[in-house]
């Protein structure tokens, strides 16, 4: 097997995994009427359903990667698959909400242990800056494209099927990815634990704490109210523990999080970035499929081939143009580009009418969504531009870290908005179809000025990494001398 071979099946693992990654969060959500008429769930215990993945997901993901750079990446994708599979399987046969809530959580686990890990791989099997920037590009369109094919296989498989299936679809891709991952992933075995005098364990403790109560906080705020007792001791333990974290790192002598990875500016503001872009961005992804079934009286099935097109967009800019628009203008400007696309995405969506039409309202939408695929594979190339290959799964749980805790506090904060916007307007006697549109309405506007506010940190914060551009130019110009 040739080098170039290799890598390009090493590179279809990651991005497989990925796939299921993305896929399990969306999949799940299609289905969830039918899972709490089989199962018997309470309206309160049916969020569990997606809480339990989102905490044990995005609380884990920090940890995983540096115990990835510890005792190898490698090993860490793999055992992440193998839990995620089993959970899988957990997941399709249960017949209890507890057995669910409890499968999820594991499935969670496993997704933590895996995606932590993949970007770190995958930047040091792709040094090269163009060969890198086409990776990110494949990869990165596979999470985006992973929601949409979620929402249309849900639909399908719960109507033609049952719920079960949307588990079971993940028995065989994840055996097929274990079983070319042996094969195609590079071995690395990492310093070990005990590397410069043993792994931090109240640092683990602290961040992993830290994070799920902060995390269980935001996606109850919809339940208990952003300014409730519950919220606020929450959020407040929370900033606790993950200050009593920040503290330890920098007294430990081998800590868990080494503080000198927020000395890059790449580093910190394209996590800022994409905190900002993913919160904004659950407006899209989420609101407007409820706009679509809720007022315009889509089936699921059907919503999701009618956000087929953002899907297309995005991989047809992802794969086909963006690795060739960072290596000539840097990524930096390509990020701007696609953030501006996505501020007018936005700003489109809050002049919807009641009784939209599809094709002169909602299809311009769904192609604006390119933006995606010009922001995220840019903001990812600069994310991990500036970690050293010893951090690169600390810099890879990092970033997909700050996505997670965008995720929960788009779908805290917006949803919140919405529904409180709705509600009001229904008490006053408005239609429920034009309460509902309003309460939208509110939820886009609030994610244009998360955008905004993301355009000014990659504007004033974020620099073009001056090796890979010295790199590609140097490249470009040798068949030239």
């Amino acid at each position: 097997m040739t080098a170039t071979t290799s890598r390009s099946l090493a590179l279809g693992v990651l991005a497989t995994g990925m796939l299921m990654t993305i896929l399990d969060g969306s999949i799940v959500t299609v289905a969830m009427p039918a899972i709490q008429s089989d199962l018997g769930f309470t309206p309160v215990g049916l969020s569990w359903v997606v809480n339990a993945y989102l905490i044990a997901f995005g609380s884990l993901l920090l940890l995983a990667g540096r115990l990835g750079d510890l005792i190898g990446r490698r090993r860490m994708f793999l055992a992440g698959t193998g839990v995620f599979t089993a959970a899988s399987l957990l997941a399709g046969v249960a017949t209890s909400p507890g057995v669910l809530i409890a499968a999820r959580f594991l499935q969670g686990v496993g997704s933590a242990m895996a995606s932590a890990v993949s970007l770190g791989i995958l930047v040091t099997l792709f040094t090269e800056p163009r060969e890198r920037a086409k990776a990110i590009a494949v990869f990165s369109f596979t999470g985006a494209a992973g929601a949409s094919i979620g929402q249309v296989l849900g639909g399908i498989l719960t109507d033609a099927l049952t719920w079960n299936w949307i588990f079971f679809i993940n028995l065989p891709i994840g055996a097929a990815t274990l079983l070319v991952a042996l094969r195609a992933l590079p071995g690395d075995r990492g310093p070990g634990l005990r590397a410069g005098g043993g792994v931090d364990l109240l640092g683990a403790p602290l961040v992993t704490a830290g994070l799920m109560t902060g995390i269980y906080a935001v996606v109850k705020i919809e339940e208990y109210g952003a300014g409730s007792a519950h919220t606020l001791g929450l959020g407040a333990l929370s900033l606790a523990l993950l200050a009593g974290f920040v503290l330890r790192q920098a007294r430990a002598a081998n800590p868990l999080m080494p503080l000198r990875i927020f000395r890059s500016r790449s580093v910190s503001g394209a996590n800022l970035v994409q905190m900002l872009m993913v919160a904004a961005l659950f407006s899209f992804q989420i609101l407007v499929a409820l706009h679509l079934q809720k007022v315009l009286g889509y089936g699921a099935a059907a919503t999701g081939l009618a956000m087929l097109p953002a899907a297309v967009v995005i991989g047809a800019v992802s794969l086909g143009v963006s690795a060739r628009l960072n290596a000539r203008f840097g990524e930096r400007a390509v990020l701007l580009t696609g953030l501006a696309l996505l501020v007018a995405m936005l700003g489109l969506l809050t002049r919807v009418p009641v009784h939209a039409s599809y094709v002169t309202d909602l299809l311009p939408v769904m192609l604006l969504a390119a933006g995606f695929g010009l922001a995220l594979p840019a903001l990812t190339s600069l994310g991990m531009s500036g970690a050293k290959e010893e951090d690169a799964g600390l810099a890879s749980g990092l970033f997909n870290t700050t996505q997670q805790i965008g995720m929960a506090l788009g779908i805290a904060v917006l949803s919140t908005l919405a529904a409180a916007r709705t509600e009001s307007l229904t008490e006053a006697g408005r239609p429920a179809a034009e309460a509902l549109t309003s309460g939208y309405h509110l939820a886009f506007g609030v994610g244009a000025g998360l955008l905004v506010a993301a355009f000014v940190v990659a504007l004033t914060v974020l620099r073009q990494p001056k090796s890979d551009r010295q790199a590609e130019q140097a490249r470009v110009a040798a068949p030239v001398a």
